[in-house]
């Protein structure tokens, strides 16, 4: 997701945009411990995409 999709959403599709992120993080972690995480690099990437999505929703 880059950051103009980031700033065309509003304030609630950007809680809902979080909430999903924050769920695959969670199911993501789950896998790197069970040994079954194929890309480990995806684990940053989502905790960049959250952290933008924080700053959106703040900023608004």
């Amino acid at each position: 997701m880059k950051n103009k999709d980031i700033q065309k959403m509003s304030k609630t599709e950007l809680n809902n945009n979080y909430i999903k992120l924050k769920k695959d993080l969670f199911n993501l972690r789950f896998q790197k411990t069970n040994g079954q995480l194929t890309n480990p690099a995806k684990i940053n990437e989502l905790k960049k995409l959250i952290s933008k999505t924080l700053t959106k929703i703040n900023i608004k």
